[in-house]
């Protein structure tokens, strides 16, 4: 077994990722940026290891699912094979990230207990605004055969938390993103007028999206509808009665115009939130961006058994909507409810809060960006159990 020595200073950290993506493309999401960002912006040495490459490439092109090892913007990665793989033969980094308790195969395990300097051992748990989250927060938990300690990490909406994930030169690219020259690029018109609501589609499957699609079309103002091709396509579809709605598709009925845009990298997903109005996101990864992109949002947060996904879904309205109006908190709240399966939503009595929202979404921008960015978090606390022995 080789290993890799003490660091001797932080910015030659060595770090393995571990991340098993066990469905849609929120796991593996997370760790991209998170290994992209603590390699550009905190010198670290990252390493990911994934289990399904198929899903890697469409976040990120550059990677060959065919290959065992390769790198991609400075990031080794590994196609894990998952248990038998990692450990044996490789080299045991400064800090290891357990990815959403995806279980380090246990020949890793063993050599990481074998360093003589013990690396900083890290599960990196699922977002949560819920209170519970700051109690639990790098709280540790000793390995029960090693002498190895691992700390829960929380990503989190408060303070006390892990914040979320935000790179550094983002508000600088939103700035001086351009809106007409990406129209042009991606949808292949021009940027539609003030007249018009743009609205950003990218949702699971969802019922109610049928009746939100003929309120836009049935409306009193002109709706261009920007489709993330994916689960959803195939609904829109069936609404304006063609065979499918893949990349490069339009259509139109009433006051509604709809375009079907294909997915990209994960650096340009920012640029469709950016060129919208209001965005519909889903799962963990686009809810973390369509918050920075300070605009109003509407979250389809991943469905669980016996609806244990709504009151997370609460718990985030109440950090999103403090602040707003006794009206316009009920609207949100009450289009949101219904975007995820409780009741039927009513566009217009939720769009008519548009200026408030707006103003809301730029202010809750900058309170989440105070609590810092979830790389500088996870660093600052490795630092700190460095130093702590």
């Amino acid at each position: 077994m080789s290993t890799v020595p003490a660091s001797s200073a932080p910015s030659e950290r060595a770090c393995d990722i571990f991340c098993a993506v066990v469905d849609n493309f929120g796991d593996i999401g997370v760790c991209w940026r998170l290994a992209r960002q603590l390699r550009a912006e905190h010198g670290w040495r990252v390493r990911i290891f994934v289990d399904d490459l198929h899903v890697f490439h469409a976040l990120c092109p550059q990677v060959d699912a065919a290959l065992a090892q390769q790198e991609a913007v400075g990031v080794v990665i590994e196609h894990w094979h998952e248990p038998h793989h990692a450990g044996e033969t490789l080299e045991i980094a400064d800090v290891v990230i357990e990815a959403f308790a995806c279980e380090i195969p246990h020949t890793y395990i063993a050599a990481m207990a074998r360093r003589e300097t013990k690396p900083v051992w890290i599960n990196l748990e699922y977002l949560s605004g819920e209170d519970w989250v700051a109690d639990f927060h790098t709280r540790p938990s000793p390995h029960p055969r090693y002498p190895l300690q691992k700390s829960f990490f929380f990503p989190g909406l408060g303070r006390g938390t892990g914040g979320v994930i935000k790179e550094r030169d983002l508000d600088a690219e939103r700035t001086i993103f351009d809106a007409a020259a990406w129209w042009r690029e991606r949808v292949g018109i021009e940027r539609p007028g003030l007249e018009c609501t743009v609205v950003s589609l990218f949702a699971y499957e969802n019922p109610a999206v049928d009746s939100l699609l003929a309120q836009w079309r049935d409306g009193a103002s002109p709706v261009v509808l920007l489709v993330s091709e994916g689960r959803i396509s195939g609904a829109v579809a069936r609404f304006f009665g063609v065979p499918a709605f893949a990349a490069g598709a339009s259509a139109r009925a009433g006051h509604l115009r709809a375009h079907a845009l294909g997915f990209v990298e994960q650096p340009r997903f920012d640029e469709l939130l950016w060129a919208a109005d209001i965005n519909f996101v889903r799962g963990e990864d686009s809810f973390v961006r369509a918050q920075w992109a300070a605009k109003p949002f509407v979250w389809h947060i991943y469905p669980q058994t016996d609806d244990a996904h709504l009151p997370k879904l609460d718990v985030a309205l109440e950090h999103i909507t403090r602040g707003l109006t006794p009206g316009a908190r009920a609207a949100m709240t009450r289009f949101w409810h219904a975007w995820n399966g409780a009741g039927t939503p009513d566009w217009a009595a939720f769009w008519a809060h548009r200026r408030e929202m707006e103003a809301r979404a730029a202010q809750w921008a900058q309170e989440l960006a105070s609590i810092g960015d979830l790389a500088g978090n996870l660093v600052a606390h490795v630092h700190a159990r460095i130093d702590a022995g």
